[in-house]
């Protein structure tokens, strides 16, 4: 039975219990973990949120009443217990920072008493995603998800004390906003005061930190909830935070040397990990060359090798016919993999598929020097020997070829290279190799929408020494865009931004907008900008991201406390649901019968 705390207080976290209390009293609270009835003694583990306290029931030094009360103790249930603190007298337990002490009991209150948990509250629970979302609040005392939420606090601290330091002012901009074209899907809010109308969550709070440099308020910053209605993955979800900041009367380098301090301090104070200045830095364009991404993990090799001039003249309609099109032949080299069992080897072709390929070529270089290739009898041997020295072949090494449009060639190796990573092992979670991605195209034309879109968004600079292709080669134009990345994933992106009246019309007109829809869209911007704007740039990471990698996570629904599966719903609230029609009816909103059959 449930008791109250009337009189008691608790004196100790329980890993703030060390040797140091030996021989004196404390009063600890929080679940147990475990408790063991080894016949007179039962041992309880009692958790909170800063780990693992072990205490020692004995009906000696407890009392009959507390022991019979320690002996219906089960995992969850709430206690608080008062006992002396004592060193441990077994061998100390090296796995838990209280490993040395225990608490033997004098007093016992249980404060709650619990079900038995639908999965057991542990590390690295085995227990299937949804069940663990589905009871959330069980899910979340676990040790190791507990962990990574203060990270993601402490993260939070030091990133606004650092940019506070650096002059910058934390500003909150509004949650509902006016909808904008060019960029995911927007959620959508119905105003009941003005009938037919919506606002929309921000994807990011891109204009407004645009309108208070206009306003003068030249060092912005905010951790800052964003809202994209977009297919989810690991690294997404429908709701997530960014550490959102812009800056006035600044170029590309002052953006990238405050940001690279305040990653040094993260990384420093949160994994004890030097991060050396300057951050490495690659064009985007040589970033698709060598890696096939425009964020690539630099933890291992197998970097793209371009061999088009090497098969120039071969007959092999696979290459031949990329060549053709104005596309390319590339491969990547697998080192000591010339083994790999031709299932294995056909399993990459299937995943290549995946990405855009119609096949993917290969050669194996046997131990002995030998060839096993796919495309032999249309290539002589002096070619294989040209085409293995292209890509730095060697006895036991494995090379594969994919040959298409570059888009294709790039999407295909960029993925696969890191596929057989994964396969290698070759991803350490505790190594970081932080690179910076500049010179971005400004521009991509949609085949679909059969015209050019914004790369990054509508307000990112050019390159001055490019402007001038605007009308010849848009397609040509870099941006002075930037993006952080890190083993693989993208932290964060940022780009200067237009200031000049008569480029940002230029852009709209590009991009396809009238100056009446230019002005119906941005024109609370656009007038802004009548009145002297300075030049300004910004950078926003993915807070839940950086956390993510930082604590080594597979998901950033682990460093989230109440994250949205893949159909971004909650599998705890079961948000999203239908609502009373009398809410509809004062919004002046009808669902269709399509919509409910489809529910």
């Amino acid at each position: 039975m449930a008791e109250s705390m009337l009189g008691l207080k608790r004196s100790h976290r329980c890993t703030e219990v060390t040797t140091a209390n030996a021989g004196g009293e404390v009063t600890v609270m929080g679940w147990v973990q475990k408790s063991r009835n080894k016949g007179g003694i039962i041992f309880v583990d009692l958790r909170d949120r800063s780990g693992i306290l072990q205490i020692i029931f004995e009906e000696s030094d407890c009392g009959a009443e507390n022991f019979a009360k320690a002996e219906k103790l089960r995992s969850e249930f709430v206690i608080a217990v008062t006992g002396i603190v004592e060193n441990r007298a077994g061998s100390v337990n090296e796995n838990l920072a209280t490993g040395a002490i225990e608490v033997r009991a004098k007093g016992l209150r249980i404060l709650s008493e619990s079900d038995t948990p639908p999965f057991p509250i542990e590390e690295n629970s085995k227990t299937k995603e949804e069940l663990r979302l589905k009871y959330r609040y069980l899910d979340l005392r676990r040790p190791d998800i507990q962990r990574n939420i203060m990270v993601r606090s402490q993260v939070a601290i030091l990133t606004r004390a650092f940019l506070a330091e650096e002059g910058f002012l934390e500003i909150e901009t509004p949650t509902l906003i006016k909808s904008t074209p060019e960029g995911a899907r927007d959620y959508l809010v119905p105003s009941r005061v003005h009938p037919g109308s919506f606002y929309a969550l921000p994807q990011s709070p891109q204009l407004f930190k645009q309108l208070l440099m206009c306003s003068g308020y030249d060092r912005y910053f905010q951790l800052a909830r964003c809202y994209r209605d977009e297919d989810l993955r690991a690294d997404r979800q429908p709701e997530f935070t960014q550490i959102d900041m812009e800056l006035s009367f600044v170029d590309v380098e002052d953006v990238l040397g405050v940001n690279e301090r305040l990653l040094k301090k993260l990384f420093k104070e949160i994994c004890n990990y030097d991060i050396q200045l300057p951050i490495q830095r690659m064009t985007w364009r040589e970033a698709m060359d060598r890696f096939g991404s425009d964020k690539p993990d630099l933890r291992f090799g197998m970097e793209l090798k371009n061999v088009s001039d090497i098969v120039k003249d071969t007959e092999f309609a696979v290459f031949k016919g990329a060549l053709e099109m104005g596309g390319s032949v590339r491969g990547i080299n697998a080192k000591g993999q010339g083994a790999m069992p031709r299932k294995k080897i056909d399993a990459l072709v299937e995943y290549a598929k995946g990405f855009g390929a119609k096949g993917l070529a290969y050669l194996a270089i046997n131990e002995d020097g030998t060839y096993k290739c796919s495309f032999s009898k249309f290539m002589s041997e002096e070619e294989l020997h040209k085409l293995a020295d292209a890509m730095e072949g060697m006895p036991g090494d494995l090379l594969l070829f994919a040959a298409d449009k570059d888009s294709v060639v790039f999407d295909v190796l960029g993925n696969l290279r890191l596929e057989l990573a994964r396969q290698l092992e070759l991803l350490k979670k505790d190594e970081f190799k932080f690179l910076w991605v500049t010179e971005f195209p400004l521009l991509e034309y949609s085949e679909e929408q059969d015209r050019f879109t914004a790369v990054h968004h509508p307000f990112t600079a050019p390159m001055d020494e490019d402007w001038a292709l605007i009308d010849s080669d848009p397609g040509a134009i870099r941006a002075k865009a930037y993006d952080m990345v890190l083993n693989g994933t993208e932290l964060g992106g940022g780009s200067v931004r237009i200031h000049q009246s008569d480029i940002q019309s230029r852009m709209f007109e590009v991009l396809g907008f009238t100056k009446e829809q230019a002005q119906e869209q941005f024109g609370f911007l656009l007038d802004a900008f009548r009145f002297g704007v300075p030049p300004h740039a910004g950078l926003a990471y993915g807070l839940d991201r950086i956390v993510m990698l930082m604590v080594g996570a597979d998901s950033i629904r682990d460093v989230m406390a109440f994250p949205k599966v893949k159909d971004a719903s909650c599998l705890m609230s079961e948000a999203p649901a239908p609502v009373d029609p009398k809410q509809l009816l004062d919004l002046g909103i009808e669902v269709s019968e399509e919509v409910n059959s489809d529910q």
